[in-house]
Parts: C-alpha cells; structure tokens; sequence
C-alpha cells in the first residue's frame, strides 16, 4: 500500500451537477481547469502531446471523463441529502454517458478498419478501445449508487456511515479528477497519484464495512450500503485501471499494462 492521501492534502468538497437542482447556499459544479479548457478548445493540448490522435475523437473522450465525474458528484450528494428526484435524473442520465461511449468505440473502431494513420495512431486507438469498459463501468457504478439514493437510503444510515460515504464520495471525485487530467496531459507520473488516492478508498471501504457489521442499522440498510461501499470501491478500481493504461500509453508500453484490477 502506498503513501496515505488523508493528512496534508485537502479533498475539495462535493458539489451538485448540472443534472441536479442545487441547494440554496451550494457552490456552482467544479471541473478541472484541464477538461475544461479540453471540451471549450478542442483538446488542443491533446493534439500536441499526442500528434497522431484526433481531436475529435480526444474531445469526445474528455467529455465522457467529465460526465463521469459530475455523475459520481451527484450521486454523494443525493444519497446524503435524501434527493430522490435529483437520484433518479443521474440514473437516467446513465444512459448519455453509455451513448457517449458506444459513439467513441463506433469511431475509434472505424479509423482502425480504415487503414489509415500510422503504427502510432493505430496504437493510440487501440488503447482508447481497451479503456472505454473502465470508462463505462465507472459511469455505471455511479448510476448504481444513484438507484439507492433514489430508494432513500441515505435517510436511514447512521450518522458514522453518512460520514463515511461523504468521505469516500469526496476521494471518488478526486481520483476521476486525477485521472481526468492524467489523459488529458498524457501524464505517466499521474497513475501514482490515482494509486495513492485508491489506497484511501479501500482504507475507507474497510471502516464503512466495519460500521456496516457492527448492528446500528437494520439489516435491509446494511446490506444496500454494503453494496454502496462496494460501489465506490470498485471506482476507484476502474480509475487505477484507466490511470495506468494511460501511464503505457504515454511511456510508449500501451499494450503493456500491469496489476490491472479486475471484477
């Protein structure tokens, strides 16, 4: 296990999506400085670090990145604030960031089939087909903890647990952002920050297991939170997955990429 993220470095707090009505006194959504400039330009610093690559094809994928991480957002603050409308819009929103993707593989594929562009773009695209399962999966686990938000569970955890999942939503959005801007900066030292951020997750998934064991709530609650803290879990799994395929790619090695997390 690597070096703690919780001491000396400052989560920034969840805030609502553009999905979701916000409360009175709730900031306006955050995104990165590095995603936006990617969806407002073009990815034109994508196209710099990584000349073979359309910057279509870049943008469209930094877009799915950042509504992946607006719908993790989201999900943190309907479970704790007991928003079931709001819940219920993120779980129907799913369906734009499954679209999203299945419009980025049709693409990627097509230019592989085409036979243009060199070794290097033709290596690219592959890569870019091997992370869109992680990417979806993790859009997948976020709508998963929207349904139980939907469900009013947050209303019935105990207030140990609601502390819990507000941290682990907070390192959730930390580590997509993380991730986010790994692609987007084609950065190999950024996959040791999402490692580090997933070293918190797990330690956080193991308290909330513990609270989850311990009989302060009904055994109905326990077993949905459990899945809860699964779900959060295994998003930072995905983001682990997508950081170090990003790390081979930008060192040259995507076809290599090791300790790669399975389900």
């Amino acid at each position: 296990m690597g070096r703690r993220i919780g001491a000396g470095r400052r989560v920034q707090p969840l805030t609502p999506t553009p999905h979701m009505p916000a409360a009175a006194g709730d900031e306006a959504p955050k995104t990165s400085l590095t995603v936006q400039r990617a969806i407002a330009l073009g990815a034109p610093g994508l196209g710099e670090t990584s000349p073979a690559a359309d910057p279509g094809l870049e943008r469209l994928l930094v877009q799915a990145f950042a509504l992946v991480g607006e719908a993790i957002a989201g999900a943190t603050h309907a479970l704790l604030a007991g928003n079931r409308q709001a819940a219920k819009q993120l779980v129907e929103a799913d369906e734009a960031i499954d679209a999203l993707i299945d419009r980025i593989s049709r693409a990627a594929q097509q230019r592989l089939v085409s036979g243009h562009g060199d070794a290097e773009e033709r290596q690219e695209l592959v890569a870019i087909l091997r992370m869109l399962p992680d990417l979806e999966r993790s859009g997948d686990l976020a709508e998963h903890v929207a349904r139980r938000a939907a469900r009013g569970l947050g209303t019935e955890m105990s207030a140990r647990s609601r502390g819990l999942v507000e941290r682990m939503g907070e390192v959730a959005v930390t580590i997509w952002r993380a991730t986010t801007d790994t692609f987007a900066e084609r950065s190999a030292a950024g996959a040791s920050i999402v490692d580090d951020l997933d070293d918190e997750m797990d330690d956080l998934h193991v308290s909330l297991t513990a609270e989850i064991v311990s009989g302060t709530m009904p055994l109905a609650v326990a077993i949905e939170l459990a899945m809860v803290a699964r779900f959060y879990e295994r998003f930072g799994d995905h983001a682990v997955n997508l950081a170090r395929r990003i790390a081979a790619l930008a060192d040259g090695n995507a076809g290599s990429v090791k300790g790669e997390t399975q389900e």
